[in-house]
């Protein structure tokens, strides 16, 4: 090989690795690509014989926020909760309000191998979550969309829930 292919050769091979490297520069966390806040989309549970249902309902909101110091606040609300004044409520209201809220807060962290999110609850509407570990599986994350799954959640389902970005 003469001089002037080696140096062609050698150019190209730096200007291809520098071409790769911004790329794998980027490469963000999932930690980085899970942190703000997201809007809840959809939740579906499927029961041991395969059936899915949707445990919310039309018309559910809700907020899942990532901080990036490590904490976390999640909320979903039904949209069928009845309307009433907080202490002039039959007991059928707030039974309803309660079954159709579950909101809880604490610190999370990230395994990226194995794309993983672990809740550490500190706080919660549903009280036997308080001081619990609830880990999901994410199973596709983009800029605009979160997915991931509970794979044995304590209704005996495995839930697969969608997020997305809010604006």
């Amino acid at each position: 090989m003469n001089r002037r292919t080696a140096l062609a050769l050698t150019a190209t091979a730096l200007f291809c690795m520098g071409a790769a490297l911004p790329a794998a520069a980027q490469q963000k966390t999932l930690k980085d690509q899970i942190t703000g806040t997201w809007s809840f989309a959809s939740t579906i549970n499927t029961r041991p014989d395969g059936t899915k249902v949707d445990p919310w309902g039309p018309g559910t909101t809700g907020s899942l926020i990532y901080y990036p110091n490590g904490r976390f606040a999640f909320m979903i609300m039904r949209g069928d909760i009845p309307k009433f004044e907080r202490d002039k409520g039959s007991p059928e209201q707030f039974k309803a309000a309660a079954q159709g809220l579950i909101a809880y807060h604490g610190t999370y962290s990230v395994n990226d191998a194995e794309k993983t999110i672990v809740h550490r609850v500190v706080g919660s509407s549903f009280a036997a979550f308080n001081g619990t570990e609830v880990k999901r599986t994410v199973t596709s994350v983009t800029a605009d969309e979160l997915k991931y799954t509970n794979p044995a959640s304590s209704f005996g389902t495995k839930i697969d829930s969608t997020w997305k970005r809010a604006k």
